[in-house]
């Protein structure tokens, strides 16, 4: 199966569990599909539905996908930026990758943002509390050689096309405005923070964030589907049965690294929490790498 990689990465990307997610949605031609919580976009980018809204409180990743969308960056324009950029970068290493942070957290130029996110730590995107990107360098050689930009550019130019055959709308707002203001023919996908792991991508999430987004996807009337986590090796999600009770479930199966070490391979049970009958069977994806052809993945 074919998994397109956005040029935005993310933590917690859904790449490899894309073909569990989409051979378990429910979507016809003329259902919009909602994704509250855009992140990378990967899920949204992969089911490929004709309308969409995508939306997230990262006012940088909606301000990139709709530069793309009016045509004001291109595909094109990236790879020149990123070759002079990345030239700059091999000769000035940490000197200059604080320079362009700096000059984004003034400017906040999404070919910057880019720019950011493809040569910092680990691709994390974080914030201080004055809206500040703060992740440091994420120091490797040659970071922007020649294929590396390539795969980039073509994974700009694959979201190039799909605006193209697609009505996709890309909009900075909360998860609630999204989810209330979604129509009755709309299958809603929500990817929010994990609670209880990682709570600091642009917002934080607690108990009351995980309640409220129960209540307004249950008034909404609509099929939704919702990524989260069961548990692993050490504990178990506590909220799946304190507010997801209701909800039918599959669990996930897949390995995922924490530095560079075998011995860091841990495997982590994920959730997919539905309002609708789903296929009924816990899917186990043990090597996703050896049953996918992830293409431009980095």
């Amino acid at each position: 199966m074919k998994i397109y990689v956005p040029p935005i990465k993310i933590q917690g990307i859904k790449t490899k569990l894309v073909p569990i997610i989409k051979s378990n949605v429910k979507i016809n031609a003329n259902t919009i599909w909602i994704e509250p919580f855009m992140g990378s976009g990967v899920v949204g980018f992969n089911i490929a539905p004709k309308n969409a809204i995508f939306s997230d409180t990262n006012p940088y990743t909606i301000d990139f996908y709709n530069k793309i969308k009016n045509k004001e960056i291109t595909s094109c324009e990236i790879r020149n930026f990123l070759e002079n950029e990345g030239r700059k970068l091999s000769e000035g290493d940490d000197k200059y990758y604080y320079e362009v942070r700096d000059r984004f957290n003034k400017t906040h130029n999404p070919l910057d943002f880019l720019f950011l996110n493809r040569s910092c730590f680990n691709g994390i995107i974080r914030f201080n509390r004055k809206g500040e990107f703060n992740v440091p360098y994420g120091h490797k050689n040659n970071r922007f050689s020649k294929a590396y930009i390539t795969k980039i550019v073509n994974q700009v130019k694959y979201i190039e096309n799909m605006m193209q055959e697609c009505n996709w709308q890309f909009i900075c707002q909360s998860f609630e405005e999204t989810i209330k203001n979604a129509p009755k023919n709309s299958f809603i996908y929500c990817d929010p923070p994990y609670i209880g792991r990682h709570v600091d991508y642009y917002d934080s999430w607690c108990e009351d964030d995980e309640n409220k987004l129960k209540d307004v996807l249950y008034k909404s009337n609509n099929k939704f589907m919702l990524s989260t986590w069961d548990h692993n090796e050490y504990r178990k999600n506590e909220y799946l049965e304190k507010i997801w009770c209701n909800c039918n479930k599959i669990d996930v199966e897949h390995f995922y690294h924490v530095g560079a070490k075998e011995k860091n391979r841990k495997p982590m049970i994920e959730a997919l929490l539905t309002n609708y009958e789903v296929n009924g069977e816990n899917n186990l994806i043990e090597n996703v790498n050896e049953q996918l052809k992830i293409f431009s993945f980095v």
